[in-house]
């Protein structure tokens, strides 16, 4: 694995959130087709970014695109 993949696989990760619905782990590596290695590394890539936020919840945690606006 390196950068450039890590990258590459943010930008699928990010495109299968774009839908704004708040996705589960399971079912965002099942819709990827990554493994949870390179998901896991894309999932970090795109949080350092602050670009994906996390639904805590009881049973599952869900992953979602956070919106950031700058003004100014």
């Amino acid at each position: 694995m390196n950068k450039y993949q890590i990258g590459v696989n943010a930008g699928i990760v990010w495109n299968a959130l774009k839908d704004n619905a708040h996705w589960e782990y399971k079912k965002l590596k099942s819709f990827t087709g990554l493994n949870d290695r390179d998901l896991n590394a894309a999932i970090g890539w795109l949080a350092r970014e602050d670009k994906i936020d996390f639904d805590l919840e009881e049973k599952q945690d869900k992953l979602f695109l956070t919106v950031n606006v700058y003004i100014g």
